[in-house]
């Protein structure tokens, strides 16, 4: 089972890298719940095609790579590098994690992403005084 539900994750990080729908209905059930690390959320498979679809065709994802996995019964979390380009060539890069939970038809019910900034600095490197940088945070 863990294995499946691995190619499962694995196919849909395809097809965002292929820009192709593989199957999105028969991946994510039809009241599936997607959450984007940035707040955006999609309900229902048909929304998350249509959110496929159309941002495939501003945007394209240059490397999604899995790290690593973590299964607990119906819940499956995938380690992952992410790196695209949207809006006439900006690259966008950040590490993350996935908490899937899956349906007992062995599909996608929900789907939450998290994301860490790969800009890291440390603000206590001259002193007890942490110096932040002047700049908007970047919340994924």
């Amino acid at each position: 089972m863990e294995q499946q539900r691995e190619n499962a994750i694995r196919r849909w990080f395809a097809m965002w890298l292929q820009k192709r729908d593989l199957g999105i209905r028969d991946l994510f059930t039809e009241q599936a719940v997607y959450t984007e690390s940035w707040g955006p959320e999609y309900a229902g498979a048909e929304r998350i095609a249509h959110w496929f679809q159309e941002w495939n065709t501003r945007g394209t994802v240059l490397q999604w790579d899995i790290r690593q996995f973590f299964h607990k019964g119906d819940q499956t979390v995938v380690e992952w590098l992410f790196r695209n380009t949207v809006d006439g060539g900006r690259v966008e890069a950040f590490e993350g994690m996935s908490l899937v939970t899956w349906a007992a038809d062995g599909r996608i019910a929900a789907l939450k992403e998290f994301g860490c900034n790969q800009d890291r600095y440390d603000p206590y490197a001259d002193g007890p005084v942490p110096r932040f940088r002047d700049e908007a945070a970047r919340w994924f």
